[in-house]
């Protein structure tokens, strides 16, 4: 190989040999027009690898710019990748009995490359007119093959002089891989430029959860003063969902430029609670006694608000009827009682309503303007210590970029990150424990691993890992914080669909991207997520909401906010209208009907709609929104309700992923593998039952109440999968 057809660009670990052309570290490439003038077969180069020089070593390597796994003997297409692949979950079958099957023995297959790069050739369709690119991931700075087994951190303690007093922990090998990070993207996007996010800091990010627990704090503090209830559970995660569809300010998490003030998310629950919030009932003697609390509640607060004559009168009527109803009828049924309060409430709610409303608005309000000063001063502290460190926000220079299409690549920052603080590491068991200032998050040590292979492939800024820690620790205190503090508290937010159903998704659709995930519960290397300033060092495309892929396969698990629904069907017909290369996009949301949410009606009458499919209630199962810390036992769990499967997808979409019969039945076949023994509705089952009853209705009654959902019970996801706006 001459000096004249090749190029280097020099990385940490030495010199990469690839075809002529411009250095581009840092940005997507697009494709070569030149053939590859390489010492490496063909196949392999399609791959991503290239023959490098170790200029410590002295002496050629192998370099893989997909997936950054460096190898001094020449790589053969199917080995077993220790880095990304430590369970062999991917690797191709070995010879002798059983390998012609390649099952698994668990109803699972492995998945070969000829088997996708085949699915992919057996419908045809238009070729874009602009060339995708070869490189599915911004590249980044390979880890010296010189050391191919140490961590690029040490995780054992070090005394004063930095030498390590007690060794680290042996190398993790999970037992369980609910990922897989091997998936090579097909969402195509126009290059983009850099974001002006502020960089996290483990500072900024302990302030931020400091405010955000006072600001729940003030909202319980609000209802119960106010209106004597208990906040509605959920209500305040669904609160900073759908205020960040149409937040225009400048905090990660909290609203603070919202038009209109009023929630109507807030106001619709908290309304729906007055004057007492309804649970589910068993029992006659249950209902009885909640018919009477409500008829007495009712009058109450008639009595005690200014009211106009005609609904006092109103109000005062019913209740006296209720009241005689229930000393002279002994002998009725729960029936029965449920459909007096039913009625009950139809009397009495609308004035009820009209009488509470300015309080309700009020608490709304004062919800709103509190979180906008407390996001004036996280900015502040923030704009300070990035000034104290010289990094300059104002005009921040941002690379240009080209009018080309490229394959999706994490979120880039354009102002510059600071310096980190230590965060200490240690090892509990299963669990790693990361400490700032004495504040602790907890994460398994799969997913911990997880993270630091997403960080890998995603981070450009930090070859030596020397911000990973820092980085971890805001990104798990972020979401938690988001979640809340209460027992099984927005584990729904990060709810996940089960790891044969993403495998069918993929093999039989091409689904190689998540619409709404996270790292800690994302299956596939590329997703959108709802904070891209942290999120995308793990590999995060940003909010799904301003993301415009132009073709690609993608799944979609929203939150089960009712706002935040119907601004992603919005989005969805948008790109599907503009694209004419092959768009698809698969859909999993719940199968409410009384009344149904406008997003699912949408897309029923969309135009786009190719095939709908509904998973019956109590016979599948959503992993758990905290997989990243609870046992394994508790990871998957039944979902309470069923669950709608919509696939929108433009007519080149359709052409390459049509949803046959024999696919659907594949997909269908995945949901009856189950992760565990289906036992239970999952954690918090009888909590989340107590939780907007609808009189007449018994086991989903607490899903319908027309003034709110109930996404408190456990596959109810309030997330984007999210909080993923």
């Amino acid at each position: 190989m001459t000096s004249e057809n090749v190029r280097t660009v020099k990385g940490d670990a030495g010199m990469v040999m690839s075809p002529t052309g411009s250095s581009s570290q840092g940005s997507p490439l697009t494709p070569s027009t030149s053939k590859p003038v390489q010492e490496l077969p063909d196949e392999l180069i399609q791959a991503g690898w290239a023959k490098c020089w170790s200029k410590r070593e002295n002496r050629p390597y192998y370099f893989n710019r997909f997936t950054n796994q460096s190898l001094w003997e020449m790589p053969v297409l199917g080995q077993h990748d220790v880095i990304s692949d430590p369970l062999g979950l991917n690797a191709a079958p070995a010879s002798g009995e059983g390998a012609s099957d390649g099952n698994l023995g668990n109803g699972q297959r492995k998945r070969r490359p000829s088997e996708e790069a085949s699915q992919g050739a057996t419908n045809s369709f238009k070729r874009p007119k602009v060339e995708i690119p070869v490189t599915p991931t911004t590249p980044t700075i390979p880890i010296s093959p010189s050391t191919p087994g140490a961590k690029p951190w040490n995780s054992s303690t070090e005394d004063k002089q930095g030498q390590p007093t007690t060794p680290a922990p042996a190398p993790y090998r999970p037992s369980v891989v609910y990922w897989d990070l091997d998936v090579q993207t097909n969402a195509v996007i126009k290059e983009r430029t850099t974001f002006d996010y502020l960089p996290p800091h483990p500072e900024i990010e302990l302030l931020r959860a400091q405010l955000t627990t006072k600001l729940r704090q003030h909202y319980h503090e609000l209802c119960s003063q106010r209106e004597g209830i208990e906040p509605p559970r959920e209500s305040f995660n669904r609160w900073l969902l759908e205020r960040k569809v149409i937040d225009k300010g400048v905090d990660p998490l909290l609203p603070s430029e919202c038009d209109p003030i009023i929630s109507p998310s807030m106001f619709r629950e908290v309304m729906n609670d007055i004057p007492i919030r309804l649970s589910r009932i068993k029992y006659k003697e249950e209902a009885r006694k909640l018919l009477f609390k409500y008829a007495e509640a009712a009058k109450k607060m008639i009595d005690s608000r200014n009211a106009t004559p005609d609904s006092r009168k109103v109000v005062k009527w019913n209740v006296e009827d209720t009241m005689n109803w229930l000393r002279r009828d002994h002998s009725a049924s729960k029936e029965d009682y449920m459909d007096r309060l039913e009625h009950l409430r139809k009397q009495c709610g609308p004035h009820v309503t009209a009488v509470a409303k300015d309080s309700v608005e009020g608490i709304c309000s004062k919800i709103y303007h509190i979180s906008t000063e407390y996001v004036r001063r996280i900015r502040q502290t923030h704009l300070n210590l990035l000034k104290e460190c010289n990094i300059t926000v104002e005009g921040a220079e941002s690379p240009e970029v080209q009018d080309r299409l490229v394959y999706c690549y994490p979120v880039r920052l354009s102002i510059a990150s600071p310096p980190q603080p230590r965060v200490e590491l240690h090892f509990e068991n299963d669990m790693a424990c990361l400490r700032y200032k004495g504040e602790m998050v907890k994460v398994n040590r799969g997913h911990f691993n997880k993270l630091e292979l997403l960080y890998r492939y995603s981070c450009i800024d930090d070859p030596r890992f020397e911000k990973f820690l820092s980085r971890v620790w805001c990104l798990i205190k972020r979401y938690q914080v988001m979640f809340g503090s209460g027992v099984n508290e927005g584990t729904g937010l990060q709810g996940a669909l089960p790891v044969p159903v993403f495998e069918a998704l993929n093999k039989q659709f091409g689904v190689s991207f998540e619409c709404f995930a996270s790292p800690l519960n994302c299956y596939f290397k590329q997703f959108c997520s709802a904070f891209p300033e942290v999120d995308g060092f793990f590999g995060s495309r940003g909010p799904f909401l301003s993301f415009s892929p132009v073709s690609g396969s993608f799944e979609a698990n929203p939150p089960f906010c009712e706002e935040l629904m119907d601004a992603m069907v919005t989005h969805f017909e948008e790109l599907l209208e503009h694209s004419s290369e092959p768009l698809s996009f698969i859909i999993f949301v719940p199968e409410w009907r009384d009344p149904p949410t406008p997003a699912l009606t949408r897309m029923e009458a969309s135009r786009f709609r190719r095939h709908q499919m509904t998973v019956p209630a109590f016979e599948h199962e959503y992993r758990s929104g905290s997989q990243h810390i609870c046992k394994r036992e508790e990871m998957y769990y039944k979902a309470i309700h069923g669950t709608a499967v919509l696939f929108l997808q433009n007519n080149a979409g359709f052409a390459k992923w049509e949803p046959t019969s024999e696919r659907i039945q594949e997909l269908l076949a995945a949901y009856k593998v189950s992760g565990r023994a289906l036992s239970s509705p999952g954690p918090s089952s009888t909590g989340a039952a107590d939780r907007d009853f609808k009189p007449g209705q018994e086991r989903s009654a607490s899903l319908d109440t027309p003034g709110g959902r109930d996404n408190g019970s456990p596959v109810d996801k309030t997330t984007p999968e999210t909080a993923n706006v």
